[in-house]
């Protein structure tokens, strides 16, 4: 990889490309990301979630609203994700502000789940203490049996956010460590991208 080649890339443009070859050569969830928070005080949390779109306004994701990280969203209005792509020897990382989806963009995402994970999302008291296992399968079959074959509706506590890039780091893997690194950093959403390429 050579400055030269992406300095003009639309980042987003080249994320996509990297994306669709992890598609074809990632055994399990090349939509698989790390993503980190953190509370009102500072104090960092992280967790696997999984990319459930991206477009030229950032990656969006979706969650409980009343979990960790959505109270720590609530709070801390920024995040950061990690992409690690083993079979291809690369990784990406963004960093950039949060934001809720639209309420319509939510309910065309929740509609489209199966059935089966949209019962879960009403179960799942997400990330607070649980009892035991049969606890659960209750709740599961309390939402089984009062939606029963009519439409589930996307509970209001679950929603998504949306990660809006202010800066994008691609990393390739080289030899005896000598890895190439391509950062690209905007002011903001209206900036223009800036693209530099880092030490390993």
């Amino acid at each position: 990889m050579k400055l030269e080649e992406i300095k003009d890339k639309d980042p987003l443009v080249l994320f996509e490309e990297w994306f669709a070859e992890a598609e074809e050569r990632e055994l399990n969830d090349a939509n698989a990301m790390a993503l980190a928070t953190a509370d009102g005080d500072g104090r960092p949390s992280l967790r696997m979630v999984l990319l459930k779109g991206v477009d030229p306004s950032g990656f969006v994701f979706y969650t409980n609203l009343e979990s960790r990280k959505g109270s720590q969203l609530s709070d801390n209005p920024a995040a950061a994700l990690l992409f690690h792509w083993k079979s291809l020897r690369r990784q990406v990382r963004v960093e950039g502000p949060v934001s809720a989806v639209a309420d319509d963009e939510a309910d065309a995402y929740f509609a489209s789940r199966p059935r089966a994970s949209q019962i879960g999302a009403w179960a799942s008291a997400q990330s607070r203490p649980l009892e035991g296992r049969f606890a659960l399968e209750k709740r599961v079959a309390e939402y089984t049996a009062k939606f029963g074959i009519s439409a589930v509706p996307r509970p209001e506590f679950w929603s998504g956010f949306r990660v809006t890039p202010q800066r994008i780091e691609f990393w390739k893997d080289g030899a005896f460590r000598l890895h190439d690194r391509f950062q690209f950093a905007r002011a903001d959403e209206t900036a223009p991208w800036e693209v530099q390429r880092l030490f390993p």
